[in-house]
């Protein structure tokens, strides 16, 4: 099976083009939401050949209420889907983005619709004629806040209107023609979330020259959280250890449809790196339709809806 995201990475990986969802920066303060990356530093290549121990920790359900890894201790390990798919695509020690990848705000901003569903926030109006996944409408099913800044947000918006989860994803991206919904537009997701990772002690915050500009980077200050990320991510994607839980699923698929998961994977050899991309094209592929094993899963209508408008990225972007 080879989709479109498949392509995608055969022809050059991590990013083609300006990044336009998050809203611009000013000249004067320009934001973290982009900037360059090819590789990734030296915790990259650490400990990828080897088995891991935690296969399935860290993942991105943070929330009391949810039904995944609640036995997580310590600040460092509650990190939510958004900021586990950006610390995967941050540069270690210039942190920033790419300004050419041009998938990831529109990615974060699906991660937000399962996060929510994860912490059993929202789910799909059920209803007698069964649509798409992607074009099933959201609602709220538990309006208490979560404690994430943007995910109280989305929730908040969500709760304003009756929308479909790929409708969801355009307006939060700012993707719409219709100048009534422009206040639905999540502005300056990926700083606060990499703001969110300072807090949280596993970036730091430093100004750096750009020639014209300077802005402020995060680079990684806790080299630790990061390599267990890319551990978890692969062991899943080269069969180790226990079948993954949903939140690793998801990480790892929305990883790979905003084109960094590519920088988990640079310590493999070419073999292992193409079953891990052929394992989590089938992943996509499969978890989207809602398979018998991603219902096992506890894969859901939102999970799959969002992984279904991952699969159609390369005609909407």
């Amino acid at each position: 099976m080879s989709s479109g995201l498949t392509q995608r990475r055969r022809k050059g990986g991590a990013g083609d083009a300006f990044d336009s969802h998050d809203a611009a920066p000013s000249a004067g303060a320009p934001s973290t939401e982009s900037g360059p990356i090819s590789g990734f530093g030296d915790s990259a290549g650490r400990n990828l050949s080897g088995g891991g121990d935690d296969y399935n920790s860290g993942n991105s359900n943070t929330d009391c209420d949810d039904d995944g890894d609640n036995g997580r201790k310590g600040k460092h390990n509650k990190l939510t889907l958004m900021e586990e798919v950006l610390l995967m695509g941050l540069k270690d020690s210039q942190g920033h983005l790419s300004f050419w990848n041009d998938n990831i705000s529109y990615v974060l901003r699906g991660c937000i619709l399962m996060e929510l569903s994860f912490r059993k926030r929202i789910a799909t109006v059920q209803e007698i004629r069964k649509r798409p996944y992607s074009e099933r409408l959201l609602q709220v099913i538990d309006e208490r806040p979560t404690g994430e800044v943007l995910l109280d947000e989305a929730l908040r918006m969500i709760k304003s209107d009756s929308q479909s989860i790929a409708s969801w994803i355009d307006l939060m991206s700012g993707e719409t023609w219709n100048l009534m919904s422009f206040n639905y537009q999540l502005k300056q997701v990926r700083e606060r979330i990499a703001k969110g990772l300072v807090d949280k002690g596993v970036l730091r915050t430093e100004k750096r020259n750009f020639v014209l500009f300077d802005m402020a980077t995060h680079p990684v200050a806790d080299y630790s959280v990061k390599e267990q990320l890319i551990q978890k991510t692969v062991d899943c994607l080269l069969g180790r250890g226990p079948a993954p839980t949903k939140q690793l699923v998801a990480m790892a698929c929305a990883a790979y449809a905003a084109n960094v998961l590519e920088n988990a994977l640079v310590g493999l050899n070419h073999a292992q790196r193409e079953q891990a991309f052929a394992r989590v094209d089938e992943m996509l592929q499969t978890w989207a339709v809602l398979s018998d094993k991603a219902k096992q899963a506890g894969c859901d209508d939102v999970m799959a809806g969002v992984l279904g408008v991952y699969t159609k990225m390369d005609s909407l972007l």
